[in-house]
């Protein structure tokens, strides 16, 4: 079993930086970030895997930056240039399954979510314009 604990949300106006933390129990070979927001789907934002290799979504790529810190077990999601479409729920998520590091960018997009993979309650990100 893998409990996940976010933190970090908040408001912040458009043009600015918040920093995710997720604080994560248990063995993993993935862990990302997701977001949704009312009314759209899932979207999955940025994943890294055990090598440190990273992926992240079209959308933020250049402004957000995840990294993780395996001696604290903890991942971090550093959100800079925020824009009002950026606002959502922010889902820390872990897969404890070998097959997720094969093809990280699939597992991106195709994130099973429990109770296959494991999801924390998520945090509000607010971006005002």
């Amino acid at each position: 079993q893998v409990q996940l604990t976010e933190s970090g949300g908040g408001s912040v106006q458009s043009g600015g930086s918040l920093r995710l933390s997720c604080a994560a129990s248990g063995n993993t070979y993935c862990m990302g970030w997701f977001r949704q927001a009312p009314g759209k789907e899932r979207e999955g934002v940025a994943a890294i895997k055990g090598d440190g290799s990273t992926v992240y979504a079209d959308s933020v790529k250049g402004r957000f930056i995840i990294y993780q810190d395996k001696a604290k077990n903890t991942l971090t999601l550093q959100m800079n240039s925020l824009e009002s479409e950026d606002t959502a729920t922010y889902f820390c998520a872990a897969d404890s399954r070998r097959v997720c590091a094969v093809r990280l960018e699939r597992w991106l997009q195709l994130f099973p979510g429990p109770p296959v993979g494991y999801q924390g309650p998520g945090t509000q990100v607010t971006v005002s314009s």
